[in-house]
């Protein structure tokens, strides 16, 4: 199928608005449950065809703030305008400081043969904005995809937040904060509930994040920035803080020889959620670092974390086994 790619005009400068709905006419476009779910895991569609985006929307406008306009972009799977289907949301790492939003949609091709549409997020880093900034973006973007899914083809129902490190506690916030908070900008409100959490090594509880020592990690200060406040923001800003036992269901992935984010703050979640009976999985990469895993634990991580979506019944039908 032909890859259409669309540009969508600029927004307006108002102050923290959210992207008008992209136009209508853009031209040039654990145990024996596991075992179920990973049996479930039907071959990737590419097997019998390949399966690429039929439509990229990139550079996307999604939220205004002052005169910052963020984007993202947005891979629309080849199903979507014939049924709503599952939507992948990606938050990039980088210690909130540095980073961007992958340049393209291969490194999802699994999700994509999963029958997902992938969205990308660009959000303020901390150089330009500190906490609680990014994850009122990365609330925004969960906000802009629910507002344009009947556009372009998401379901609602099957939205999936997803992020490495940095941007794996930034998808923990998107997917974990009840509607009714005090950190959500007040023009991305009512974002619709994410069904499921893919957290790759991401910080859970960024007041832990050094053992031991009663202060802040420097890469969570830096982002925390000086505020009087700093470690009661940053308990605020720490998705074990939002857990209940309402939270969606959350695959967990992360390398036990991990040096910048601990291994400990994983076990810390799934323990969590196990107590409040939340569902979830935790892939644990054996003598994995900080992501840059190997091919095989690569594709073993990636093929738990479809299973595990599909125990959640979130992938397009076909690539789950019934």
């Amino acid at each position: 199928m032909r890859t259409q790619v669309m540009a969508s005009g600029p927004i307006g400068t108002a102050g923290g608005r959210v992207a008008a709905a992209v136009p209508a006419v853009i031209r040039t476009m654990t145990g024996a449950a596991l075992a179920a779910a990973l049996a479930a895991a039907a071959p990737p569609a590419a097997a019998a065809e390949a399966v690429a985006p039929a439509t990229v929307l990139k550079d996307t406008p999604y939220l205004t703030v002052g005169d910052r306009a963020l984007h993202l972009d947005a891979y629309i799977h080849p199903d979507a305008p014939r049924a709503p289907g599952p939507v992948l949301i990606h938050f990039h790492g980088g210690g909130w400081a540095r980073g961007a939003r992958p340049a393209s949609w291969t490194g999802f091709r699994p999700y994509v043969d999963a029958g997902f549409s992938v969205v990308t997020v660009e959000y303020r880093l901390a150089g330009e904005a500190p906490a609680p900034a990014a994850v009122q973006d990365a609330r925004c973007a969960l906000h802009w995809v629910g507002a344009n899914a009947a556009r372009l083809g998401f379901d609602r129902d099957r939205i999936v937040v997803s992020g490495t490190s940095a941007g794996g506690h930034l998808a923990l916030m998107a997917g974990l904060l009840p509607a009714a908070n005090a950190i959500d900008l007040d023009t991305c409100r009512d974002a619709p509930r994410a069904a499921a959490i893919l957290d790759f090594y991401g910080p859970v509880d960024l007041t832990a994040m050094q053992p031991g020592s009663d202060r802040l990690h420097p890469t969570v200060a830096n982002w925390i920035d000086a505020a009087p406040d700093a470690r009661a923001l940053a308990r605020r800003m720490s998705p074990v803080e939002w857990l209940t036992a309402a939270a969606p269901p959350v695959f967990i992935a992360h390398g036990d020889a991990d040096p910048v984010v601990p291994v400990a703050q994983s076990a810390d979640l799934k323990r969590r959620l196990d107590a409040l009976g939340v569902a979830n999985d935790f892939f644990t990469v054996r003598g994995g670092g900080h992501g840059k895993f190997d091919p095989a634990s690569q594709a073993a991580l990636t093929a738990r974390a479809i299973a595990f979506l599909c125990a959640q019944r979130l992938p397009a039908a076909a690539a789950c086994k019934n």
